[in-house]
């Protein structure tokens, strides 16, 4: 049960076909807020939103197909989302994965496409709903990061590089947007459970290992306290949180869901 009621919100939800994103989707839809959503993938797209309408029938819910790096596709996709359901109240920014890399080994393309992916994921659909979010009650923008902003990996150089100027960006917005009543905030998460580590998991060499046995050696060789990976649910509950009324006031603010990998001050 939700501690929110988003009755007659208008929520939008990027990468929210899956993971983190479709976590988000499905606690703002049991709050009654009217969802849009998207996604690059149709297939994954198309799946997400018939589980949807099965679990919650009644809901306003808009899934569309939209490159959150392609400019013009955002901006359709946010002129859908204001004829279909309203003007948007609540913006959450969920895109990218991390590049593995060191310095040594990050050409100068991967530079140029990490550094593209982690700014203008947010910066255009910030650009698109911006106008939507200004003048409504209680408007905010929540931005998904990662622990990288603050603890960078020498393995991870260009996304954790990123990460920090992203975590740097969420603050600039939050100091600029609160005369206009919009809160910008994010969170920054550590190992959760998401495709890209079933994908290492099917992979695996040490075969005879079920999935809590290979996540739990690897939350023992991260060091993460918990002693396990996230779930996607709990990372969209500290967005949820950030996203609703119940963080009023809160902006320009980070929530640390990394199950006590974090070592920054």
């Amino acid at each position: 049960m939700s501690m929110c009621d988003l009755s007659g919100t208008v929520a939008v939800v990027t990468g929210g076909s899956s993971g983190i994103g479709l976590a988000t989707v499905e606690l703002l839809l049991e709050a009654g807020a009217s969802v849009a959503f998207c996604g690059r993938n149709e297939e994954r797209l198309h799946a997400a939103e018939a589980g949807l309408r099965e679990r919650f029938p009644d809901a306003r819910l808009l899934a569309r197909a939209c490159d959150v790096l392609d400019a013009a596709q955002v901006r359709d996709f946010a002129a859908a989302c204001e004829r279909q359901l309203g003007r948007a109240g609540i913006l959450v920014n969920n895109a990218g994965q991390g590049r593995v890399s060191t310095f040594a080994d990050t050409s100068i393309e991967a530079w140029s496409e990490e550094l593209n992916l982690k700014f203008f994921s947010i910066i255009h659909p910030v650009r698109a709903f911006l106008a939507q979010l200004e003048g409504q009650a209680d408007a905010a923008i929540v931005c998904v990061n990662s622990l990288l902003a603050s603890q960078p990996e020498p393995h991870m150089v260009a996304t954790s590089a990123a990460r920090a100027g992203v975590k740097n960006l969420v603050r600039s917005m939050a100091f600029e947007f609160a005369p206009k009543g919009v809160r910008v905030n994010g969170i920054l998460i550590g190992l959760v459970e998401s495709g890209q580590w079933r994908r290492r998991f099917e992979a695996r060499e040490e075969r005879e290992l079920d999935w809590a046995q290979w996540t739990g050696q690897l939350a023992q060789r991260k060091q993460i306290p918990l002693g396990r990976l996230g779930k996607p649910v709990e990372a969209a509950r500290a967005i949820f949180f950030l996203a609703s009324p119940l963080s009023a006031y809160t902006t320009g603010s980070h929530i640390d869901v990394s199950g006590g990998l974090s070592r920054h001050a």
